[in-house]
C-alpha cells in the first residue's frame, strides 16, 4: 500500500514538472516582418523617362527626366508576401529630341502614376535569425496620367495603362523602421489620341523611378 502512494506521487510529481516546462517554452509563431502589419513608406527619387514617340530623322518626343516624390502602403498577408498601393507626382517637361541638338521643351506636364500590385521579401541571415537586409521583388498594374500644356495653347491630359516590377531592399534601422531603396520601371504608352484626338501609335516606354525613403511599421 505504501509502496503504490509512492509511486502514485511520484508520478505525479513528473507530470508537474513536464506540464510545467511545457508552458514556460515560448510559443512560436510566424514573423510578419518585426511584428508589423502594415507598412508605409514616403520616398522620393528620379524617374528617366523614355521615348513615347519615334519620328524621322532621329526625332523623338519624350518627358524630360525629373524628380519624383511618393509612398507606398503595404499589408501582410504571409510572413514574406504584401498587397501593396502606390501612388507618385513628377513634375517635369515635354521635349522633342532633335539630332545634334539634344532635348527642346515644347511644354510642361504633371505626371502621376498609381498602382497596386505584390511585394515578396526574401529573407536572408542564418536559421531562426533575420538579417537587417531584407531584399525584396514587386510587380503590379495601374496607370499614369500626364496632363500637358504647351506655349498657352494646348491644355489636356492623358491616362494609360502602366504595368511596373522592381526591386529593392530595406535595411532595419529599428525594430519597426527601416531604410528602403528601390529601381521600379514603368511600362506603358502614352495615349495620343486620347490627349489630342489624332489616331497616333505612340510606342511602349519604360519609364525608370530610382527612389528612396523610410518605412514605417505599424
Amino acid at each position: 500500500m505504501i509502496g503504490r502512494i509512492v509511486i502514485t506521487a511520484a508520478l505525479a510529481g513528473l507530470v508537474g514538472i513536464s506540464t510545467t516546462a511545457r508552458a514556460q517554452q515560448p510559443v512560436l509563431r510566424p514573423p510578419t516582418n518585426n511584428g508589423t502589419l502594415v507598412q508605409v513608406t514616403p520616398y522620393a527619387g528620379y524617374m528617366m523617362f523614355g521615348d513615347f514617340l519615334k519620328g524621322p530623322v532621329g526625332t523623338s518626343l519624350s518627358m524630360k527626366n525629373a524628380p519624383l516624390y511618393g509612398a507606398q502602403l503595404g499589408m501582410k498577408i504571409t510572413p514574406n508576401v504584401s498587397l501593396i498601393g502606390n501612388v507618385a507626382y513628377s513634375s517635369t517637361d515635354l521635349q522633342v529630341g532633335v539630332p545634334f541638338i539634344g532635348g527642346v521643351g515644347v511644354g510642361s506636364a504633371g505626371v502621376w502614376l498609381y498602382d497596386g500590385g505584390l511585394q515578396l521579401d526574401i529573407p536572408t541571415g542564418a536559421a531562426g535569425t533575420r538579417s537587417p537586409i531584407t531584399p525584396f521583388v514587386q510587380v503590379g498594374v495601374g496607370a499614369a496620367t500626364y496632363k500637358v500644356s504647351a506655349a498657352n495653347i494646348l491644355n489636356t491630359s492623358a491616362t494609360n495603362v502602366a504595368f511596373n516590377g522592381g526591386v529593392g531592399l530595406d535595411y532595419q534601422i529599428a525594430p519597426t523602421v527601416a531604410v528602403r531603396l528601390m529601381a521600379k520601371d514603368y511600362v506603358g504608352k502614352f495615349n495620343f489620341k486620347d490627349a489630342t484626338a489624332f489616331d497616333i501609335q505612340g510606342r511602349t516606354a519604360q519609364n525608370w523611378a530610382l527612389t528612396g525613403g523610410i518605412r514605417i511599421g505599424f
